[in-house]
C-alpha cells in the first residue's frame, strides 16, 4: 500500500518532491496528468502550505484554511434526531444528571474521532477503503453496506426534522422535504471539496441558535452548577426511560457514519501528517461547539419539565410550539429553525460519507472535487440516499419521535465493532509508522469501547426483561 503520497500517486507531503512555496501561479503546465480532483486539491495545498511559512496572522489564516472536517462532523452529529432527543432529555430530566453526560458522550465523539483523522492524513484512505484493503473484500463489503443501510435509517430521520422545522412555520410536509433535498444536491453541484465544505459549515453554525433560546428559558444557574458538580439531580431515578435516553444520547455523539465521513473528508482534503495537530485543534473545536449546543438544547426545553408538559409524544415543531409561552414566539422561531438546520446538515454530510463509501469500496472515483463525468457513481450514490430518505419520511402517520430515538440507539449497539476495526487499523504499524496509537490512546479508545458495550447490555437485558426496572 502507497504511504504519504496522493491516491494517484502525487506526493502531497509538505517539502520534498511534493509541492512548496515556489509552485507557479499556473499549475496548468502539469494538468495533463492529473485528474481534476487532483489538480483541485493541489490549489489548496499550495495556500496551506504558503501560509505555514509565514508567521502571526499567517497561523490563523492557516487554521482557517485546515479546519473543516472536525466541525462538521461534530455539529453534523447535533443532527435533528440528536436535538430532538436532547430535547426529550430536557423535557423529560430537566436540570441534572444528562449535563455532564453529554459532555463526557462529546468526550468519547473527541478520543474516536482524532483516531480517524491521524488515520486518513497518514495512509491517504478512507475508512472503508482501508478495511477492504487490510481486512480482506468480505468485511470491505460488508462495512460498506452495512454503513449504507445505517445512514439510510438516519438520513429518514434527518428529513423528519426538516420537515418538523419548517411544520413549525406552515411549510406543508411534501414541500419542506423536497426544498432539503434540493439543498442537499446544489451543494453537492459545486463540484469542488473547498466549496462544499464552507458552505456547509455555513450552514452547521446554525446549531448555535438553540443557545440563545437557552438564556430565553432563564435556567437558575446554580442549579446548572450543581449539576455539573454532582450529576444529580435525576427525578424519577434509573428507570426504562432512563436507560433508553442514556443510550439515544450516546447515540447522538458518537456512531458509526463519523469514522467514515471524517477519515474520507481529512482526505478528500488533502490533509497530509504535517497537519495533523491543526486536525486535532479542528476536532476539538468541533466537539466543544456541538456540546454547547446540546446543553444549550437541554436547557432550551427545561421549563417543560419545571411546569410538568408532558412531552413524550412530541414532533420536532410541537417542542417549538409547547416553548411558546416560556420564551416568546422569537425563542420558539429560533429553536424550530435549530431543529430544521440540524436535519439539513446532516442530510448533507451523511449522504456524503455513504458515497464515499461506496466509491471507496467499489474503485470507482470518490471525491467532492470531481467533475459530474468523471464522478457520476459517487453523485448518483450521494443524490439517491438523500433522494430515498426523503421519500421515505412521508409515510402518513410514522412515529416520528420513537423512530428517531430507536435510531440513535441502533448507532450506539453498531458503535462497538465499528471502533474495533477502528483501533485494529490506527495500532497498524505498517500502515501508521510512528503516528500509530498509543498506549494512552489505546487505553483511553478501548475505555469508550468498554462503556459502549456496557451500555448496549444494559440496554439488551432491561429490553430482554423489562420488570428489572420500572417503566
Amino acid at each position: 500500500m502507497a504511504k504519504n503520497s496522493d491516491r494517484k500517486g502525487v506526493d502531497v507531503r509538505d517539502g520534498g518532491a511534493g509541492l512548496s512555496p515556489s509552485l507557479p501561479a499556473d499549475a496548468r503546465q502539469v494538468g495533463p496528468r492529473l485528474a481534476m480532483e487532483d489538480r483541485k486539491r493541489a490549489k489548496d495545498r499550495r495556500r496551506v502550505i504558503v501560509h505555514r511559512t509565514g508567521g502571526g496572522r499567517r497561523s490563523w489564516m492557516l487554521l482557517w484554511l485546515l479546519i473543516g472536517p472536525g466541525i462538521l462532523v461534530m455539529l453534523g452529529e447535533n443532527d435533528g434526531p440528536s436535538m430532538i432527543s436532547y430535547a426529550q432529555t430536557g423535557a423529560t430530566y430537566g436540570v441534572g444528571f444528562f449535563l455532564p453526560f453529554i459532555v463526557l458522550t462529546f468526550g468519547m465523539a473527541f478520543i474516536v474521532q482524532e483516531m480517524t483523522v491521524r488515520l486518513g492524513a497518514a495512509t491517504k484512505r478512507g475508512h472503508a477503503e482501508l478495511i477492504y484493503t487490510r481486512f480482506g473484500r468480505f468485511w470491505g463489503f460488508f462495512a460498506m453496506a452495512d454503513l449504507v443501510f445505517g445512514n439510510l435509517l438516519t438520513l429518514v430521520t434527518e428529513f423528519i426534522a426538516v420537515r418538523a422545522g419548517l411544520g413549525f412555520f406552515g411549510v406543508p410536509p411534501a414541500l419542506a422535504v423536497l426544498g432539503g433535498f434540493l439543498v442537499v444536491v446544489a451543494v453537492v453541484l459545486t463540484r469542488r471539496y473547498w466549496t462544499w465544505e464552507r458552505i456547509t459549515m455555513a450552514f452547521a453554525v446554525f446549531n448555535l441558535v438553540f443557545v440563545p433560546v437557552a438564556f430565553m428559558a432563564h435556567p437558575v444557574s446554580s442549579q446548572v452548577v450543581h449539576a455539573f458538580l454532582t450529576w444529580r439531580p435525576l427525578p424519577g431515578g434509573v428507570n426504562a426511560q432512563f436507560i433508553l435516553l442514556v443510550m439515544a444520547d450516546i447515540g447522538a455523539t458518537v456512531t458509526p457514519w463519523m469514522l467514515f465521513f471524517q477519515q474520507s473528508a481529512v482526505v478528500d482534503k488533502g490533509l497530509t501528517t504535517a497537519d495533523i495537530r491543526h486536525g486535532r485543534i479542528d476536532t476539538a473545536l468541533g466537539a466543544v461547539i456541538a456540546a454547547i449546543a446540546a446543553i444549550a438544547t437541554v436547557l432550551a426545553v427545561t421549563p417543560l419539565f419545571t411546569h410538568h408538559v408532558a412531552a413524550s409524544s412530541f414532533q420536532g415543531a410541537e417542542f417549538a410550539q409547547a416553548l411558546v409561552p416560556f420564551v416568546g414566539k422569537v425563542g420558539a422561531t429560533l429553536f424550530a429553525i435549530g431543529i430544521f438546520e440540524a436535519g439539513l446538515v446532516a442530510a448533507i454530510t451523511i449522504s456524503a460519507s455513504s458515497a464515499y463509501a461506496f466509491g471507496e469500496v467499489m474503485g470507482s472515483p470518490h471525491s467532492l472535487n470531481n467533475s459530474l463525468r468523471e464522478g457520476w457513481p459517487f453523485y448518483a450514490v450521494l443524490v439517491a440516499a438523500a433522494g430515498i430518505a426523503a421519500i421515505l419520511v412521508l409515510i402518513p402517520h410514522a412515529p416520528l419521535v420513537f423512530i428517531v430515538l430507536i435510531v440513535n440507539v441502533i448507532a450506539t449497539l453498531a458503535m462497538p465493532p465499528a471502533i474495533l476495526f477502528l483501533l485494529l487499523l490506527v495500532n497498524d504499524r505498517e500502515i501508521m509508522g510512528e503516528y500509530a496509537n498509543t498506549r494512552l490512546a489505546n487505553f483511553l479508545g478501548i475505555g469508550v469501547t468498554v462503556l459502549l458495550v456496557l451500555a448496549g447490555l444494559i440496554y439488551g437485558i432491561t429490553t430482554v426483561f423489562p420488570h428489572i426496572l420500572p417503566p
